[in-house]
C-alpha cells in the first residue's frame, strides 16, 4: 500500500488550490487524483471573463484562471494522476482508485481533501412532462458543446432556470447566432448574480420571466416547442396561463448538486440543506483527517471564493498530516437563524482560529433593509446592516479576533432581523 501525506480527490479549482496550500504548509508528498484527462475542472469550458478579481486583482477567463494554479502545481512539483477514478475512501483514510496505467491503486493518506465539485440537476429532477426528443440539455453540457467541442446545440432556445450558468449560456448562444426566446425562473427571484442578469440578459434584450416554468416538452425526434406556465406561491402551474413556445432546444439551469457519493459511502455526515459534508473552521468534516472544500461542500457564486476556502482545507490537511493540528477544548455549534438557509462552517473552535476564516451563508428569500445578527447562546455579539440580500448571492461575516473573543458559549446563531 502506497503512503501519502495528503491525497486530494479532484483536480478542479478547489483541488488545485488545496494542493498548493498543503505543499506550502510543509507536506512534500501531495497527490491529486483527477478523473478527467487534465486538471482544471469545469473552468476549462468557462471561456467568458469574470474570474480572478479577488485572488489576482484582474479579470481572467476560466482557462486562464485554471492555468495560473496549474502552473503553481507544476512549479511546486505536486504530482497528479489524471484519468483516475476514485472508487472509495474509508474513515481511516484509505483511498482506492483505478486507472489504465497503474491498475488498482490503494493509498494510505495522512489526510484527505474532498474536492469533487458538483453536478447539474437533470430533467428528471424537476419532473417536466412530455416526450423525450433530442434537444434537451443541461446548460453545462451545452456550454461544453459550444466552447470545447465546437457544436451548436440548437438555434431557437428556451432556458429554464436563472442560475449563473443559465444566464451565461443565454449570452453565449446569442453571440453564436441562436435566438434565445426567454429565460424562465420558477422562483419569484433570479438564482444568479445581479451582474449576470444585466450583462447576459438585459444587454441582449432577452426576457426573464419570474414565477414561470416549463410544464411540457413537445416533439418526436427533435424538440418542436415547450409549454410554459406561470406558477402560484406554491410553485404549482396555473392552467389558464399555459402558453406554447416554438423552439428546437431547451436548456436546463435548475440547480447544482455537490458530488458526494464518495462521502456518503464513507459515512461522512452530510448536511441535508447543502447536500455537502458538515465542516469546521479548517474545513475538516466530522471524520478525523478528512477535509472538504469548494462546491462539494456548498455551491459557490465565484471561483475566487472556492479558492479561499480550499486554501483553508489544504492548510488544515497539511497540519493534520504533520501532527500539528491544535484543537481547543471547546467547540461551538453554528446554526442558521431567521432568514438564513445554512451556514458554513457548522462547528467552530475559537482556540484554533487563524482569523482568515469566515461564516458563509445564504439567505432563504429576498430581503431588504435588514440587519444581520450573530448570537452566542441567544446574546447578540455582532451585527451589521444588510440593505439587500438574495438567495443567489452568498453572504459572509469575517471572523476577526475581536469577534472570536466573544464566541464563548455553546451555540452560535446567524440570522436576520428588521433594521432598527
Amino acid at each position: 500500500m502506497e503512503k501519502r501525506s495528503v491525497v486530494i480527490i479532484g483536480g478542479g479549482p478547489a483541488g488545485l488550490a488545496a494542493a498548493v496550500a498543503a505543499k506550502e504548509n510543509g507536506c512534500d508528498d501531495v497527490l491529486i487524483l483527477e478523473r478527467d484527462s487534465d486538471v482544471g475542472g469545469i473552468l476549462q469550458q468557462c471561456i467568458h471573463a469574470g474570474f480572478g478579481l479577488h485572488i489576482f486583482g484582474e479579470e481572467l477567463t476560466g482557462p486562464e484562471y485554471a492555468a495560473r494554479f496549474h502552473a503553481q502545481v507544476d512549479e511546486l512539483g505536486i504530482e497528479y494522476k489524471c484519468d483516475t477514478m476514485v472508487l472509495s475512501i474509508s474513515q481511516d483514510r484509505v483511498v482506492t482508485a483505478v486507472n489504465s496505467k497503474d491498475g488498482i491503486l490503494t493509498i494510505q493518506a495522512g489526510a484527505i481533501v474532498l474536492a469533487m465539485g458538483c453536478r447539474e440537476r437533470s430533467r428528471g429532477a424537476v419532473g417536466i412532462g412530455g416526450t423525450r426528443p433530442a434537444g434537451v440539455y443541461t446548460a453545462g453540457t451545452a456550454q461544453r458543446f459550444v466552447n470545447i467541442e465546437g457544436y451548436m446545440p440548437g438555434k431557437k432556445v428556451v432556458i429554464l432556470g436563472s442560475g449563473d450558468i443559465g444566464l451565461i449560456m443565454a449570452r453565449r448562444m446569442t453571440l453564436e447566432g441562436a435566438e434565445v426566446k426567454m429565460v424562465l425562473e420558477v422562483m419569484p427571484y433570479s438564482g444568479g448574480l445581479k451582474r449576470n442578469i444585466v450583462q447576459c440578459l438585459d444587454d441582449f434584450g432577452i426576457p426573464l420571466r419570474l414565477s414561470h416554468t416549463v410544464v411540457e416538452v413537445r416533439g418526436r425526434e427533435r424538440v418542436e416547442g415547450v409549454v410554459i406556465a406561470q406558477v402560484d406561491e406554491k410553485r404549482r402551474p396555473i392552467p389558464e396561463t399555459f402558453e406554447y413556445v416554438p423552439c428546437d432546444t431547451l436548456l436546463l439551469s435548475v440547480g447544482l448538486i455537490p458530488e458526494n457519493e464518495l462521502s456518503a459511502a464513507a459515512d461522512i455526515p452530510i448536511n441535508p440543506i447543502t447536500n455537502g459534508p458538515f465542516v469546521d473552521q479548517s474545513m475538516m468534516t466530522r471524520c478525523e483527517g478528512i477535509f472538504a472544500c469548494g462546491n462539494v461542500v456548498h455551491v459557490h457564486d465565484l471561483v475566487d471564493f472556492v479558492t479561499i476556502e480550499s486554501r483553508l482545507a489544504g492548510r488544515g490537511a497539511a497540519k493534520y498530516a504533520l501532527g500539528q493540528r491544535t484543537d481547543g477544548a471547546h467547540t461551538l455549534d453554528v446554526k442558521p437563524g431567521f432568514g438564513v438557509r445554512y451556514v458554513v462552517p457548522s462547528t467552530i473552535d475559537p482556540a484554533a482560529l487563524s482569523y482568515d476564516e469566515k461564516f458563509l451563508f445564504r439567505v432563504s428569500d429576498v430581503f431588504t433593509d435588514m440587519e444581520l445578527e450573530v448570537k452566542v447562546d441567544g446574546n447578540v455579539v455582532y451585527h451589521k446592516r444588510v440593505p439587500q440580500a438574495a438567495p443567489g448571492e452568498m453572504e459572509s461575516v469575517q471572523i476577526t479576533r475581536q469577534l472570536a473573543e466573544k464566541l464563548v458559549g455553546q451555540t452560535v446563531e446567524i440570522g436576520l432581523c428588521p433594521a432598527k
